[in-house]
């Protein structure tokens, strides 16, 4: 059976996150999906595979109803992990010299990483991911994600409303500056990074 777990207390992320928007969208949206897809996959083939690898299976065989609530299940759970409450405005070590080697420097990124967030029409996720010796942002529509993919998610930003409407309305920029700005918990980032030829993860 698949679990859901939110790795700190609802009113940990704010002011920037309310306690009733987490409550809400942790309650509500990320254990509905696991809800739904733990009625989907009982007495299936998939009822016992690690979620990851259910993913990738439901994908391949077309299993699309399963497959949205896997992976919207396994990208709010990701998401939990990329916010924390001591939010380091800065990265630093190697995802930091990462950043700069793919981006220019820490502003660019998150330049980017604003435009692609506000740029992603309707609902979906922004990914900061690694391609090799590279890193990315990648915008995803409704539920897809990078997991199964050669890319390796390090972080996401959730952009469907029900993750910010409660306290930033229609006001989508200011809830991803948030974000940017004070949420990102860059020490989760930096041990999803995988070693390269060049060098070994931090």
């Amino acid at each position: 059976m698949i679990q859901s777990n939110l790795p700190y207390d609802y009113d940990a992320l704010e002011p920037h996150v309310s306690a009733k928007t987490l409550r809400f969208h942790y309650d509500k949206h990320h254990k509905g999906y696991v809800d739904k897809l733990n009625k989907l996959v009982e007495g299936t083939v998939y009822a016992d595979l690690p979620l990851e690898t259910l993913i990738g299976r439901a994908r391949d065989e077309a299993k699309i109803d399963i497959l949205n609530n896997a992976q919207q299940a396994w990208n709010h759970a990701f998401l939990w992990e990329s916010m924390a409450a001591s939010g380091e405005t800065q990265p630093d070590g190697r995802i930091k010299e990462m950043i700069e080697s793919s981006f220019g420097d820490v502003a660019t990124f998150k330049k980017q990483f604003r435009n692609a967030a506000t740029g992603l029409f309707g609902s979906g996720w922004v990914w900061l991911v690694q391609d090799g010796d590279k890193l990315q942002i990648l915008a995803t529509g409704n539920a897809d994600s990078p997991v199964g993919t050669h890319l390796t998610p390090l972080l996401v930003l959730d952009v469907w409303e029900h993750a910010y409407y409660l306290d930033y309305q229609n006001e989508r920029a200011r809830y991803i500056d948030a974000f940017l700005e004070k949420l990102i918990n860059w020490k989760f980032a930096a041990a999803n990074l995988r070693e390269t030829g060049n060098t070994r993860a931090a």
